[in-house]
């Protein structure tokens, strides 16, 4: 096995519980409508879906059948929404600071690749000191394709001068998983995430799948 030089991490569901803040967004559209809010429990494991998870839940009877147009509105509402709420019950998932900061003593780089827009992920990252230090910071706009596309992994570990069966690549959701493979990484699910009920994660075909951050330590030298 090639040893372990850099660790790319996805962002929401994986190194930070984002869920509250996008559930909130999602709650303030169902309250200008008159809708109730929806609980933690239903929107949480949509957080790793993007808006158009989340709008297809708070939205059921509307969103999934609209035309684009009306979709793309729809979207444009939530995020305007989110961007005014991007990092207020955002936080650290227990145990990842410290491991990124173990990682780090190793002599392990870091990085992160996800598929939200840069317009929310740098604020969010600039609230965490040791994410905003990262070398290597990819977000779903950085290249014309996301996820899972292998194309933003790989030039995460081009950033960090990593080649990419070097790396190993985290996240909590399948194209994670899909995007890590195919960038000829060593991949990781984070069970801590995002995961919904209907979800197949053994189906995914991760390396490893980790309950808890500090577990992947076990798997360095």
């Amino acid at each position: 096995m090639q040893p372990c030089k850099a660790i790319l991490f996805d962002l929401d569901g994986t190194l930070l519980d984002t869920a509250a803040d996008l559930g909130f967004a999602l709650n303030l559209m169902r309250l200008a409508r008159s809708l109730p809010a929806l609980s933690d429990e239903l929107t949480r494991p949509l957080a790793s879906h993007g808006s158009h998870g989340l709008l297809s839940l708070g939205f059921a009877d509307t969103y999934p059948s609209a035309d684009e147009a009306t979709q793309l509105s729809y979207k444009e509402e939530f995020l305007a929404f989110y961007a005014e709420h991007v990092c207020v019950n955002t936080n650290w998932f227990e145990g990842m600071q410290e491991t990124i900061e173990a990682l780090h003593a190793k002599g392990i780089a870091t990085g992160i690749v996800t598929n939200k827009p840069s317009r929310f992920t740098m604020p969010i990252v600039a609230e965490f000191p040791l994410l905003a230090d990262m070398q290597a910071i990819v977000s779903g706009d950085t290249l014309p394709i996301a996820k899972p596309d292998p194309a933003p992994i790989l030039l995460a570990a081009e950033q960090l001068q990593v080649a990419p069966e070097h790396c190993w690549y985290v996240g909590d959701a399948e194209r994670d998983i899909m995007a890590g493979r195919a960038a000829g990484m060593k991949t990781f699910l984070a069970e801590w995430g995002y995961i919904g009920q209907n979800d197949r994660p053994s189906a995914w075909g991760a390396d490893v799948h980790l309950s808890k951050p500090e577990h992947i330590l076990n798997h360095l030298p």
